[in-house]
């Protein structure tokens, strides 16, 4: 089912099939903003990512010496999430465990997806409450595909020096490599060729949101985002870019499996919450 909330400016609507978000439709203009998928070139739209972004190494990992096997980008995107709340500007969504997520995530949680929207502004937050009675470990993040055109450029608020790490094609998993994508520079174009080694990784990115110059300048998406990473992927030539708000990180292929300590996750204890909140505004 779809849920949809909407004002003079805008409507936005969104699956309870994942919580995921399936249209940003600009009323004044008549113009979709996001990505409305296609099963031959990416079906999502904007998944969420908990609690791993995206591939295990051996698609499992270890915590508390207890090995778990856990599908790419977690197991929240292909579920359904509750409606919680419903009100003029704004829908809530919920999804806890049940026990097929436990055998691949040990924990009770509340995870709730929350869109708000005022004038031309989306506002969404993904909430994480530990309702265990142990420290949980997770990975959270965010995947809004917009569409764009080829030549398209994303440009930062600052200028940036930046390096992305490198995906092993084959394992799709982190390489130790990176290689230079901005030096003491702001802007990014989206060629073809852009994402033909999977998705830009970036991190110690200082600037705390970055415009979509969408089809040459007349269809700006402001977007901020406050993450340790930000990823930026298409499927090569594809007419859309996901901009990618992550607390978590890919596998390395170096990585030891060890859930407690992996790369970017985050932990929090026993009634504790942890926000993370991306805007995009048109």
């Amino acid at each position: 089912m779809i849920h949809s909330i909407e004002n003079e400016q805008i409507r936005v609507s969104v699956k309870e099939f994942g919580a995921e978000l399936t249209g940003f439709y600009d009323k004044e203009n008549s113009f979709e903003y996001l990505w409305q998928g296609d099963p031959a070139v990416w079906y999502g739209q904007s998944p969420v990512l908990f609690p791993v972004i995206g591939r295990l190494k051996d698609d499992g990992y270890t915590l508390g010496g207890v090995r778990y096997q856990c599908p790419k980008h977690g197991v929240a995107r292909k579920r359904p999430f509750a409606l919680a709340e419903k009100g003029e500007n704004k829908l809530v969504f919920l999804q806890t465990e049940d026990e097929n997520t436990l055998k691949s995530f040990p924990y009770h949680y509340k995870l709730y997806e929350i869109f708000t929207i005022e004038g031309r502004k989306l506002t969404t937050e993904l909430r994480v409450e530990n309702t265990d009675d142990k420290i949980m470990y997770f990975g959270l993040g965010a995947h809004p595909g917009f569409n764009c055109r080829i030549g398209d450029t994303i440009e930062f608020s600052q200028n940036e020096t930046l390096d992305s790490e490198m995906i092993d094609m084959e394992l799709c998993l982190r390489k130790t490599e990176k290689f230079p994508v901005l030096r003491n520079e702001n802007t990014i174009t989206v060629t073809e060729h852009i994402f033909d080694n999977d998705a830009l990784i970036l991190k110690d990115i200082r600037s705390e949101s970055l415009t979509l110059h969408a089809f040459g300048g007349t269809r700006d998406v402001r977007f901020t985002f406050s993450s340790p990473y930000l990823g930026i992927w298409a499927k090569p030539g594809a007419p859309y870019v996901c901009l990618e708000p992550w607390c978590g990180v890919d596998d390395s292929t170096v990585s030891d499996g060890i859930f407690e300590t992996k790369e970017g996750n985050h932990r929090i204890g026993p009634g504790e919450r942890f926000s993370l909140i991306w805007t995009a505004e048109i």
